[in-house]
């Protein structure tokens, strides 16, 4: 009775151990580079990316997929940026893995992007307008001059930043980025 209880005790390891090595648990942490450049302004939800792992990818430490294993994702999140304030963001996921030959679907935290803040470039722009506008009214008209020049001056900083204030998100190409995994994924 003994024997029997002790191989069957046995066989429950060694499946549970099997088991383990099958799944990639929640809280697994995948690095990936990515193939190609996405941008705030072109980029749409749902867009996929083609990637590749930059570690292998060791549960129980069992490697899984080796280093330049093929991966994929999607951009699952876009704003694109506006003229005057609210850079542009990107949020971008890990959908599946390349795992013995085939491609095993993974629920991933998001990796998030934002553009440079326009606050700074917009002060100087429209403060530099509002001076030069200042300074030129105040010698072609004096004190009056200068008021209607630093009221024309803002308003043309202000024009200059709208034109050239866009700031997006840009994810390079060959970025490199980690994310965890949100649920436990089974390997086939």
């Amino acid at each position: 009775m003994l024997g029997k209880s002790l191989k069957i005790t046995a066989l429950m390891a060694v499946l549970t151990v099997a088991a383990m090595a099958s799944t990639i648990p929640a809280g697994t942490k995948i690095t990936v580079r990515i193939g190609s450049q996405i941008n705030s302004g072109t980029a749409k939800t749902g867009q996929k990316f083609d990637a590749n792992l930059t570690h292998d990818l060791v549960v129980n430490g069992k490697t899984l997929a080796k280093s330049g294993a093929p991966a994929r994702g999607k951009v699952t999140y876009v704003k694109s940026s506006g003229r005057l304030h609210d850079p542009g963001e990107l949020s971008l996921r890990v959908t599946a893995v390349e795992i013995n030959g085939k491609m095993t679907p993974v629920s991933t935290s998001a990796f998030r992007a934002k553009g440079k803040s326009h606050t700074k470039s917009n002060v100087t722009k429209i403060g530099g307008g509002a001076a030069a506008g200042a300074l030129i009214g105040g010698l072609a008209g004096g004190g009056k001059g200068a008021l209607i020049g630093t009221a024309a001056g803002a308003g043309a900083g202000t024009g200059v930043a709208a034109a050239t204030g866009k700031e997006e998100a840009v994810v390079h190409a060959e970025t490199a980025f980690t994310v965890s995994t949100t649920q436990t994924a089974t390997v086939k």
